[in-house]
């Protein structure tokens, strides 16, 4: 009813695209970024691990596909082999202590075909979260993305769901260049490279900048939980929690760093940048920077939902109106009153009373299909109403099979009662091998279709399994209830719409 009525309270299905208008997107994905942040994180890990074990190495450099450093102590040797063994995918070049990391050819294969594939999960994710009803994100070809997002009406709706998938959501905490700190509005980023640092503008002011070291002490990848939150002077905030992991590495980097500072870098701007006091630990942090409270909401969305590994770019882009669905609800809507209102009569004229008895299943069937679509919160597309016009054909085949094989027995002169229970035991084999086959389908349509063929094969499936229970179950039981009345007038033609009288 709610769904009918259109009401607040009480579960309803939600339209899809097609039918209720929206976004239509087709992002591509910046693979190319993901190897970038791969060997980043390598670098992250060797500089932490060297840091840890008191090894000393200079000249730590991160270019486009490598990482190089020299090991200053021959010594040392032996323990850096040992850990970059335990890295995967590495292919390490030496030349006397100075080394050289790649990915493997392999390797970076691999990661760009992950990169592509965390982008649709953290997407579908994110929107998920954002509350938008059943969007739907899938892979299209070697590395692109298609997103439908149903009920997109405003340019401000648009834009903030735009914004949400596109956001690279990248945190980094990264430890600020102390020695070179007052160069900041002189150096350029060429130089910086040089020193192993990178410049970073701030978030609130553009105009500022900051030196920060461009191996990162940590990063998102390490994050467990990200919430909205306010601070003393009732300003939106996010507070961010890490995992074991972070929380030791950034404990370690804080109690040997105090009175340095340290920045909070997210999507490459830096939002803070405090002194370390003391060290801290807990694994905890907070980002402030200006928020407004959606703003703080979307980016604690992005964070928790993970950050692209490879950012994403927009193909893409068309606003579907709603005028088209209004358009496709009411041709559907119309083949579906034709295809009913033509079953009914053909089962009234055919089976007579037992024609009526299935039209009433039929009327149930839809219900139920239409109930538990509403109680998961499916989305009904065009092919998802095609499946239900299709459910009213399929829903009356189990009793035609039914009334068959009962006039069959009547035929052979079996009496009343005989004739109805044997007539749904012969049935039921037939029924069941005609759902079951037909139902292995719709399951490998929702296994292996996406968007739309999904749509269509839940509505099949639901309208296969309450095609059974009505037809099995509620049929066999108005026969049950009618069963002294069809026995006292004995009139075939009337019940089951075959000349003669039972005997």
């Amino acid at each position: 009813m709610p769904t009918f009525l259109q009401t607040e309270k009480g579960a309803k299905i939600s339209l899809g695209l097609d039918l209720q208008g929206g976004l239509y997107m087709l992002l591509g994905v910046k693979t190319d970024e993901a190897i970038k942040s791969k060997i980043k994180s390598i670098a992250s890990s060797i500089k932490y691990f060297t840091d840890n074990n008191d090894i000393i190495i200079d000249g730590l450099k991160v270019t486009k596909d490598s990482v190089k450093f020299v090991l200053v102590d021959p010594d040392e040797e032996k323990n850096i082999d040992e850990m970059l063994k335990k890295i995967p995918g590495l292919e390490i070049k030496k030349d006397g202590l100075n080394y050289t990391i790649n990915l493997t050819p392999l390797e970076i294969e691999a990661t760009k075909e992950y990169a592509i594939n965390q982008a649709v999960e953290t997407i579908r994710n994110r929107l998920d979260q954002f509350g938008l009803a059943e969007p739907n994100v899938a892979r299209q070809g070697k590395d692109k993305i298609l997103v439908e997002l149903p009920g997109i009406k405003t340019g401000e709706e648009e834009q903030r769901a735009r914004e949400l998938i596109a956001k690279a959501a990248h945190l980094q905490l990264m430890a600020i260049d102390e020695q070179r700190s007052d160069r900041a509005y002189t150096m350029t980023q060429q130089e910086a490279k040089e020193y192993g640092d990178v410049i970073l503008e701030d978030a609130r002011v553009p105009s500022k900048k900051h030196i920060v070291k461009e191996v990162p002490i940590l990063d998102g990848s390490m994050l467990t939980d990200a919430k909205v939150g306010f601070d003393r002077m009732n300003q939106p905030v996010i507070n961010f929690t890490l995992n074991a992991e972070g929380s030791k590495i950034f404990g370690d980097f804080t109690a040997k760093n105090v009175g340095n500072r340290l920045a909070i870098v997210l999507d490459n701007k830096v939002y803070s940048a405090p002194v370390i006091r003391e060290r801290i630990g807990g694994g905890s942090g907070q980002i402030s920077g200006g928020f407004s409270v959606d703003e703080a909401s979307d980016v604690a969305i992005a964070l928790r939902s993970g950050a692209l590994l490879a950012p994403v770019k927009l193909l893409e882009k068309r606003s579907v109106g709603p005028s088209l669905g209004a358009d496709s609800i009411k041709a559907s809507m119309i083949a579906l009153a034709l295809g009913f209102v033509l079953v009914v009569i053909f089962m009234v004229l055919y089976y007579g009373i037992a024609g009526v008895i299935a039209d009433v299943a039929l009327i149930v069937n839809l219900f139920i299909v239409l109930a538990v679509m509403a109680l998961f919160g499916a989305t009904l597309t065009l092919p998802g109403m095609a499946g239900i016009v299709l459910t009213v054909g399929m829903a009356v085949d189990a009793n035609v099979i039914i009334n068959e094989r009962i006039r069959e027995l009547f035929r052979q002169g079996v009496s009343i009662q005989k004739a109805i229970e044997k007539g749904y035991e012969n049935a039921m084999s037939a029924i069941l091998d005609a759902n079951i086959t037909t139902l292995l389908a719709a399951i490998v349509l929702y296994a292996y279709g996406t968007g739309p063929i999904k749509g269509f094969a839940v509505t099949m499936s639901i309208g296969i399994l309450a095609s059974m229970l009505t037809a099995i179950l509620g049929t066999h039981g108005i026969y049950q209830y009618l069963l002294p009345k069809i026995e006292k007038r004995k009139n075939l033609s009337l019940w089951f719409g075959i000349k003669g009288e039972a005997k």
